[in-house]
């Protein structure tokens, strides 16, 4: 994976995340191959060593000028500048040594981290001579203050990770290879000290809570657009547009959009860049790219082409190739070519492109079915079930729910909701079900009602306090509980009058 390399303080990265290191170095592993290594950094670092191969010989060779100690089952986490390690005293199992260090040269067979991108500073030549070299090499660079950019921007208000202790969306976690983003309540949590800069947690987030900001979507967006005007200019005809991380010589025909990481790149510019005019959209893979970003790209690829297939268009203009480069001669898809520009939000972007091909579709359905975890849907309810009790609302991150204010009604905007599911894990009667799929209705953009029933009145006052199907339900639930069994009347009474009735029996 391509990940971006640490800078001096000298220069400036915009949203920087810094260290600190003084040097202070950990050499775990075997004897045989920890010892050489230490003796050879001690000059330069401040070393300390954990021997895992048994306990510490009667002698140790030379004059050591640094600790060693023999340790059991070391444990690892922070980053460069903040590692805590910890291990079982060989001698004494019951004991824990804990010790705090900058930087973590591992020569064990098993990695202390299993993550597929390692922190930063953590070092893992294994046996070979020539990769510890090169680790120890680096190593002696990694005093002072570093820092790197914060790849990514946060919006809490449009996160769909939680509400009221119901679980939500959690894509992000799932796919984020440096384990990065955790969950904290009904939020994220996201360590930009962990983070690579891979940018799969912000393509596969339905809502844009996470956009990638190195460089943000806007100036990406501009870059495409540009590129693509200036090829319709020399060559009359659609370029082909290959989003790659790795340098590669190109043919007359294709535009080569060099990117962090080839998961930093989602739908949003994929569909762009062909309303621009793009023949079709290549995503080349290289072969170090982390399991989790791949399996999401080629879920994200497979909804484009259904998509695409939906209105006509060849599925092949987007693809995914994960064996090396082929170059592809396509006709632009749309014979208008768009004049939008990226927006900062992501679901802006996405209606902006689909609506652009969607008019200049060959052959559109209004409507058409997508696979599971896609990022559009609506909802299908039970309406016997729903006693419109309006916790679906509350739990909507999206406002794609919403009340009918002066009226009990509940109203459904498709072009809103984000498959989330916190609707339906909220919901107490079990009456949501997600149905992803894309829609141009017109119907698919405004607040249409799904339900809605006429208002209990309370028996006592007359004053509008719920509905029918909610006191029926509530008389069917409580109608044994200690509080109604003897008076179930106040059920139907508002919360006013039934403490009032409450009150006057004593």
């Amino acid at each position: 994976m391509n990940v971006a390399v640490l800078s001096r303080l000298d220069s400036a990265p915009r949203s920087p995340v810094q260290y600190r290191s003084n040097g202070e170095l950990l050499i775990v592993g075997p004897a045989a191959l920890a010892m050489p290594l230490a003796e050879q950094l001690a000059a330069q670092l401040l070393v300390t060593v954990v021997l895992t191969d048994g306990p510490l010989p009667p002698s140790l060779p030379g004059q050591v000028r640094f600790p060693v100690h023999a340790g059991r089952a070391p444990a690892l986490r922070g980053w460069l500048g903040a590692f805590e390690a910890q291990w079982q005293d060989w001698k004494t199992p019951s004991s824990v040594i804990s010790l705090h260090v900058d930087l973590v040269l591992d020569v064990q067979a098993a990695p202390l981290f299993s993550v597929h991108v390692t922190p930063r500073g953590y070092f893992r030549p294994g046996s070979d001579a020539g990769a510890q070299q090169a680790a120890a090499a680096e190593l002696v660079q990694l005093v002072g203050q570093f820092e790197k950019p914060r790849f990514f921007q946060y919006k809490e208000r449009l996160c769909a990770h939680s509400r009221n202790a119901q679980p939500g969306c959690s894509k992000c976690i799932d796919v984020c290879s440096a384990q990065a983003i955790s969950s904290a309540g009904e939020r994220i949590a996201v360590n930009p000290h962990l983070c690579a800069g891979c940018g799969a947690c912000c393509t596969v987030c339905p809502s844009g809570a996470l956009a990638y900001d190195f460089p943000p979507a806007t100036t990406s967006g501009e870059q495409i657009k540009t590129a693509i005007d200036a090829h319709f200019i020399a060559h009359a005809t659609a370029p082909q547009l290959v989003f790659h991380a790795q340098a590669e010589d190109w043919p007359e025909q294709v535009i080569g959009i060099a990117v962090q990481d080839i998961a930093v790149v989602g739908m949003d510019l994929w569909l762009a860049a062909l309303a621009y005019g793009a023949g079709n959209v290549t995503l080349l893979c290289p072969a170090d790219e982390a399991p989790q970003s791949r399996s999401m790209l080629r879920d994200q690829v497979g909804i484009a082409q259904v998509i695409l297939g939906a209105l006509g268009y060849e599925q092949g203009c987007i693809s995914l190739l994960e064996n090396g480069f082929e170059p592809a001669i396509t006709p632009a898809p749309v014979p208008v070519r768009a004049k939008f520009n990226v927006a900062v939000d992501k679901r802006t972007t996405l209606d902006l492109a689909l609506s652009h091909l969607y008019e200049h579709a060959p052959s559109p359905q209004q409507v058409s079915a997508l696979p599971a975890g896609s990022p559009y849907g609506a909802l299908a309810l039970d309406k016997a079930a729903c006693t419109l009790c309006m916790s679906c609302v509350g739990a909507c991150p999206a406002a794609a729910l919403q009340d009918g204010a002066s009226a009990p009604q509940l109203r459904f905007i498709e072009a809103n909701c984000v498959q989330c599911s916190l609707c339906v894990n909220t919901c107490p009667e079990d009456a949501l079900t997600l149905v992803p799929r894309l829609s141009f209705s017109s119907d698919a953009k405004r607040a249409v009602v799904i339900n809605e029933t006429a208002p209990f009145c309370c028996i006592r006052c007359g004053k509008p306090f719920g509905t029918l199907k909610m006191v029926e339900t509530m008389l069917a639930k409580l109608g044994q509980h200690s509080a109604f069994r003897d008076h179930p009347e106040r059920m139907q009474m508002c919360g006013d009058c039934r403490v009032i009735d409450m009150m006057k029996a004593g």
